[in-house]
């Protein structure tokens, strides 16, 4: 899949599919699909990518169809769009459970189609599809020629695949998704019925409680349909559910009655089950010391300009560090003080600032003539004022040589005029002399 490939996604203006048709334009041309014709349209034009409002019309000149609705119509949107898939095209979906959509694929998709059901594990907030895992679950005799392409294109776009089947993959989803996602809900859950107050709870916290709580608020902030789906359709998951409650009376019915020892018992026979000890305190170990690292590199960085990205939103920040707790920062843009969640913030590294800076803010044009030995060649003067580090471009406008001297007129490009202090300063130290 190398070449440009015509690639249909069916609902594409919303989550993973709108998320798809933005971040693989480059690589096909790319169709999107909606109900709503108007935003459909705008979306679109807004991506750079084409729109179609009819799904049978838009997938005639497709190579690859590629199903992104809702797991509620996905079956019935499969069995309406499939049929009409063109001699040699590829289908696929993307949905959390992968039995019933594979099934209708592999029942509605003509024969001379291929039929590929896929699961990335991600969502729509992801910045790239550079280390994601990608479920493939290709069904016998269906996928002959496209899976090899399909590999092929997630390689070198450095995703990690794992292929499986479609059943195998519902039975594990049911605990990675729905027994994680119930879990966390009947957390939230709990936590609002006791009438906790968040926030001030955090002021008490230890580490694993505020990532627990971190993780818990990433679901309940998200489609809460989605969730319900994912609970509702994949039948493996109503067992690991009864599971979990089953569980969760057995072990409170222990401390209720004192029964220490089997409580204990219970505990360590899970700890040798998970059989993880050393990789799982190595990982939880680096993140929960990701914030204390961020914090004490702030605090470094008091009185020095930093830029700072939010995680979420991507909006970057730039200014003066003013001060640091163990929680959030303040940082003096020039036109406001923000207090900044550490939490929520990456700190950029001083490449990336520069590119930020020299991308956003208006620069500065200053001309500066300095007299040097006529021997020296231009290539490695401009190479040196280049390296000098408030200067962001440097060229000569102008070159006057007299006997063995050469006046040498440059013309800078800084982010602010005060920094031609500090380089007419860098040049007389190497013995320039300042005109």
């Amino acid at each position: 899949m190398t070449d440009k490939s015509n690639m249909t996604i069916i609902g594409g203006t919303r989550g993973l599919g709108r998320w798809m048709a933005e971040h693989l334009k480059n690589d096909f041309n790319i169709t999107i699909t909606s109900r709503d014709a108007i935003s459909g349209d705008e979306i679109a034009q807004k991506l750079n990518v084409y729109y179609n409002n009819d799904n049978i019309d838009a997938v005639k000149d497709a190579d690859i169809i590629l199903f992104c609705v809702p797991i509620e119509f996905m079956v019935d949107t499969i069995k309406d769009v499939a049929p009409h898939a063109p001699e040699g095209s590829l289908l696929m979906d993307v949905a959390s459970i992968k039995s019933e959509a594979a099934e209708a694929l592999d029942k509605y998709a003509p024969e001379n189609v291929e039929i590929l059901p896929c699961h990335p594990m991600f969502g729509p907030r992801v910045p790239t599809l550079e280390r994601q895992i990608i479920v493939l679950t290709p069904i016998k005799n269906r996928s002959d020629k496209w899976i090899g392409r399909v590999k092929e294109y997630l390689t070198k776009s450095n995703c990690e695949i794992v292929q499986t089947t479609p059943s195998e993959h519902d039975k594990y989803m049911s605990i990675v998704q729905g027994l994680t996602h119930f879990s966390f809900i009947a957390l939230a859950s709990t936590i609002r019925k006791l009438n906790i107050n968040v926030k001030e709870s955090r002021n008490f916290s230890s580490p694993v409680y505020s990532m627990m709580l971190d993780m818990v608020s990433r679901i309940v902030f998200q489609n809460p349909h989605l969730y319900y789906s994912i609970q509702k359709n994949n039948d493996k998951t109503g067992n690991a559910r009864n599971a979990l409650i089953n569980e969760s009376i057995y072990l409170s019915n222990l401390i209720e009655h004192g029964a220490e020892e089997d409580f204990v018992k219970s505990i360590v026979e899970s700890a040798q089950h998970l059989d993880e000890r050393e990789e799982a305190l190595i990982r939880s170990d680096k993140a929960i010391s990701m914030t204390t690292q961020k914090a004490n590199i702030l605090t470094k960085s008091i009185g020095k300009e930093i830029g700072l990205r939010q995680l979420y939103s991507q909006e970057t920040y730039v200014g003066t560090v003013k001060k640091v707790t163990a929680k959030s920062t303040i940082i003096n843009t020039g036109d406001e003080e923000l207090t900044l969640n550490i939490s929520h913030i990456d700190i950029m590294s001083e490449s990336e600032l520069y590119e930020w800076k020299k991308n956003n803010l208006k620069l500065e044009h200053v001309d500066l003539s300095v007299i040097f030995p006529s021997e020296c060649k231009e290539k490695y003067l401009i190479q040196m004022f280049k390296n000098i580090d408030p200067i962001i471009d440097a060229e000569i406008t102008d070159i006057t040589t007299n006997d063995s001297k050469s006046t040498y007129t440059f013309n800078l490009t800084l982010f602010d005029k005060k920094d031609k202090a500090y380089v007419e300063e860098y040049i007389k130290g190497i013995g320039g002399k300042i005109c």
